[in-house]
């Protein structure tokens, strides 16, 4: 039942999405799209057409698309076997604390957000789920559109259907910006610390966990007492989700950070 429930909410977001993100051009695109066209290859058709194509390819095709998109980070790519717990259960806390209880939107969350974003009269708060984030950093633009925002949740309930929760954590982490030119967990813990991601102990992943958020901003080389203050954020949210003990949490706030570029 719920299911079926999930597959009539998928309908109505898919055709919501391209009322919003001007989707009126279904039948030119439709004489001009081919199911076999590569991800990356630039469509033959122009303006909305050629919009309309890339989203119908995602939709029927979604494995292959994410397999595509997925393709520039393979030499990188690291399983989830060889990241660390602590690691994981560090972004799962500051990122998005139900990732495992939500069906790619966190309801709750969104809720939250929009009653401390109308509290403080500006947008503090997003609501953006992991899920959320790996499919807008995979197939969507930055810019803050209605459509925009309905094709990334209806991009994100497809994902849901299609991959666990380990997979989709697994992608996350191994697409999401560090910062330092870093895409993913496995350039990251080499340029920040040179080492691989399963050497990683609970302060630097503490710390790595932390630069997604704003990584220009919280970068160890950038400043160092923002990237600290930040670490220390994420070790409360660990301690705050039961992942790690207080005493664990202040160890790991005070350990030296050996960095790969001192």
């Amino acid at each position: 039942m719920r299911f079926h429930r999930l597959i009539i909410l998928l309908v109505i977001l898919f055709f919501a999405s391209f009322w919003w993100a001007g989707g009126n051009a279904i039948l030119p695109a439709a004489t001009s799209f081919k199911s076999d066209l590569p991800l990356q290859q630039t469509l033959t058709v122009s303006g909305h057409a050629a919009t309309f194509g890339s989203r119908l390819y995602r939709i029927i095709f979604f494995k292959k698309a994410v397999a595509a998109k997925l393709a520039p980070a393979k030499k990188d790519y690291v399983p989830l076997k060889n990241i660390p717990l602590p690691l994981q259960q560090a972004v799962i806390a500051v990122e998005d604390n139900r990732f495992y209880h939500h069906f790619g939107l966190d309801m709750e969350g969104i809720f939250r957000a929009a009653l401390v974003n109308l509290q403080t009269g500006s947008v503090l708060e997003g609501g953006s789920t992991i899920t959320q984030q790996l499919v807008k950093n995979l197939f969507l633009s930055q810019e803050q559109t209605m459509g925009r925002k309905l094709e990334e949740v209806l991009l994100a309930l497809d994902m849901e259907l299609h991959y666990s929760k380990d997979e989709i954590l697994e992608m996350y982490l191994n697409t999401i910006y560090f910062g330092s030119n870093a895409y993913g967990i496995g350039p990251a813990s080499h340029i920040y610390f040179a080492k691989p991601p399963s050497s990683l102990n609970l302060a630097e992943c503490a710390l790595l966990a932390g630069l997604p958020n704003a990584p220009s901003i919280y970068s160890p080389y950038v400043n160092y007492a923002a990237a600290k203050q930040r670490q220390a954020v994420v070790l409360a949210a660990m301690v705050r989700n039961g992942y790690i003990g207080p005493s664990l949490a202040q160890e790991a706030r005070v350990a030296p950070l050996k960095l790969a570029r001192q």
